[in-house]
């Protein structure tokens, strides 16, 4: 199994998930898990940092629309924080970066 550590904290506006590691088809259940687990509230931001996300592959993806999905449904906004190039790019490929809100790091995405 890839190694993935999620860490999670609160800010002001809501919580910050900072993804370690590999987001893969063995790990990406432990992230859909945990966003089960977040409360989150109309208005607030869930800030998903990947400056450490090391790999992510379909499934990693499907569980960052998994995310997304999860704040849609509570009338919460979802940003992406210091995208690593590899990930960014297929995000732009198959056209999520025009989905999810992008951000250089998580100060700007918390700010946001």
């Amino acid at each position: 199994m890839s190694p993935l550590d999620l860490t999670v904290r609160d800010t002001p506006n809501g919580p910050l998930v900072e993804v370690i590691g590999e987001l893969d088809y063995d790990t990406s259940p432990a992230l859909r898990d945990l966003l089960q687990t977040l409360p989150l509230e109309r208005g607030q931001c869930l800030v998903l940092d990947l400056a450490c996300m090391e790999f992510c592959d379909s499934s990693g993806i499907s569980a960052l629309i998994a995310a997304r999905n999860h704040a849609q449904s509570a009338s919460a906004d979802i940003a992406l924080a210091a995208v690593p190039a590899n990930t960014r790019r297929v995000l732009r490929v198959v056209g999520l970066d025009q989905v999810f809100p992008l951000h250089p790091d998580n100060d700007s995405a918390i700010g946001a």
